[in-house]
């Protein structure tokens, strides 16, 4: 068939009308590249791949759909009258008219994302699903140094500071946290929150230096969605267990670098006892009263704050300051993670030195249950506090030790954590070098995986926590079923011994005779009583079923099975072995690593 000539300007046919490169978007928007990445990133378009690339693999393709969708985007409008205040501001500089300049600046228009993030998680459900990223943006330039040169604001990194803050405030109080590793790149946490698992990862608390290949704008811009999209979820966060938001800061504490726990809440009155609602009420009508005075005064916001936190916390206890990890009254569902979480480090008291990734810990600790107080002023008790059962510590030198608590490293808070038990104290004691920091994200119950010696100490002590019965070394789970072997064992008498190797024998009579019905099914013979019965004096042993059972499975399983599923099959099988390969290229190495030591020693 002959291909019509098509004359310019009329109707295109194909991916020629689906799709257009990025040079023609910006022509049809009529705005710049760097303003084109920034509304992309904001409303979540991406380029798109079409089967035919009618300009060349080199151009990049966007949906014309997307295209239209920016077209009609407000905030176009609004960067372009901000490029136009920008130009009046300029042309004032340039008159010396620093007074009309200085006046613009304050009323530049600012875009806002409030709607954009309406649209883009119309559930709070989907915020939820894409914090990942925020989470870990948010925390990474809390930790950045400001800089002009990079664009930079001291501003900024203050208020991611005291996003990521809150958010930690919220998983500690609730205990919504699951597991933590230490790594090279930082410390990754994961947490549950109404049934979302959200994974994110915190720098170290070290120097940062900006490298100049790192494409700072590109990540302002994404932060620019990011830090009103974290304010919103931690706004319906907070208000889902009854407090109000934004919580106010203890300006002592947050001088002090003891931000986490200088947020203070005001908890509403539904969630109080009813036994204080007469001391609440008496406690309003007070706070109510110093506000007036220090308004008529005139004094600064953060004596008014502090003033407001004096009265909100009762003075006589040591822990006043840390109600944030108090249960959450009014809290009653609460599944079985969370509640074995929160009584991890119950009734333990932690003190960190000052070696110790503080910030880190006061995050961890009173998220599993325990209390923690840290070297320095603000702290809600010293040292020298004899109730005290651990001290965590990272230098061999103590000046005064006390023989009523124990010196660890912070390595065994973060590997009870990933256990969910309090693990022995005797390998992580100061100056010996502990176990293996096993990672919590890495699933060692799957088929060929390599485990290691202390991952299979920790399920022993597991299961003896949980008053389970796992085998020995050597030992399978088959043997661990085996009557005669429960029996020698001691866990079950004779009488239950000889119940169960009966109706394992019948079990297994009666799967032979399955496997023998489906072999004549396929040869077409026809099923008789007699050949039933001519089965059951062939199981005699349990090796020769297990063989016979083996075979059976193999090779009726796959002629029964379609083309695709065998050759899934075989892909899972390929899989196997190739983790096979690895887990005994790793016991290579483990057992030459292992000789290699013990001729050293010797």
């Amino acid at each position: 068939m002959v291909k019509h000539y098509r004359p310019p300007g009329k109707k295109k046919e194909g991916n020629a009308a689906k799709f257009v490169t990025r040079s023609q978007g910006l022509k049809q928007l009529q705005i710049s590249l760097p303003l084109f990445r920034k509304l992309c990133i904001l409303k979540g378009v991406t380029p798109r791949e079409p089967k035919k690339k009618f300009k060349g693999t080199h151009q990049t393709y966007y949906h014309v759909k997307d295209i239209a969708f920016l077209h009609h985007e407000p905030l176009v409008e609004v960067h372009r009258a901000i490029r136009v205040h920008e130009r009046k501001i300029k042309k004032a500089e340039a008159k010396k008219n620093n007074e009309r300049a200085n006046r613009l600046r304050e009323k530049t228009p600012k875009p806002k994302i409030d709607r954009i993030i309406r649209q883009r998680y119309p559930r709070f459900v989907d915020a939820l699903g894409e914090l990942d990223d925020c989470l870990t943006m948010v925390h990474l330039f809390a930790a950045l140094p400001a800089s002009e040169s990079k664009k930079i604001e001291v501003e900024c990194v203050h208020k991611c500071r005291r996003l990521a803050h809150e958010w930690q405030a919220f998983i500690s109080r609730t205990h919504k946290l699951r597991k933590t590793f230490v790594s090279v790149k930082g410390i990754y946490y994961q947490a549950e929150v109404e049934g979302q698992t959200i994974t994110w990862l915190s720098p170290h608390s070290l120097q940062q230096v900006v490298s100049d290949d790192v494409d700072i704008i590109t990540m302002l811009n994404f932060l620019q969605l990011y830090e009103p999209l974290l304010s919103f979820v931690n706004f319906r966060l907070y208000h889902s267990i009854n407090l109000k938001y934004p919580p106010i800061l203890d300006p002592r504490l947050e001088a002090l670098a003891a931000d986490l726990y200088a947020l203070s809440r005001y908890v509403s009155a539904n969630t109080r006892p009813s036994i204080v609602n007469s001391e609440a009420s008496q406690a309003e009508s007070e706070q109510l009263g110093t506000k007036q005075e220090m308004a008529e005064t005139g004094n600064e916001t953060s004596e008014l704050r502090l003033a407001q936190l004096q009265n909100q916390l009762p003075s006589n206890e040591p822990g006043a300051l840390m109600h944030l990890v108090d249960e959450v009254t009014g809290e009653d569902e609460e599944d079985q993670d969370t509640k074995e979480c929160k009584n991890l480090f119950k009734n333990m008291k932690f003190f960190l030195s000052r070696e110790v990734p503080r910030e880190s810990l006061l995050f961890v600790i009173p998220a599993f249950g325990g209390i923690v107080s840290w070297e320095g002023e603000g702290a809600p008790f010293g040292e020298s506090d004899q109730s005290i059962t651990h001290q965590i510590v990272d230098r061999e030198a103590q000046g005064h030790r006390f023989l009523s608590r124990d010196y660890v490293q912070p390595q065994w808070v973060y590997d009870c954590v990933n256990a969910r038990i309090i693990l022995p104290t005797d390998n992580y004691l100061v100056g010996r070098i502990p176990p293996p920091h096993l990672s919590p994200f890495i699933n060692y119950d799957e088929e060929g995986a390599y485990i290691p010696d202390y991952a299979k100490t920790i399920k022993h002590l597991q299961a003896a926590a949980r008053k389970e019965v796992l085998p020995l070394p050597g030992v399978g789970k088959e043997d661990m079923e085996d009557p005669q072997n429960l029996l020698v064992e001691g866990i079950i008498d004779r009488a239950e011994a000889n119940d169960a190797a009966q109706r394992k024998q019948k079990m297994m009579i009666l799967e032979q005779q399955y496997h023998d019905d489906l072999k004549k099914e396929l040869k077409g013979v026809t099923y008789t009583s007699a050949g039933s019965k001519e089965t059951s004096g062939a199981v005699e042993t349990g090796e020769s079923a297990t063989n016979v059972e083996e075979t059976a499975d193999d090779d009726m399983g796959k002629l029964m099975m379609s083309r695709k599923k065998r050759k899934l099959l075989e892909a899972m099988q390929i899989s196997n072995k190739r983790k096979q390969a690895q887990s005994d290229l790793i016991k290579q190495r483990k057992k030459k690593i292992d000789e290699a030591h013990q001729n050293q020693r010797s």
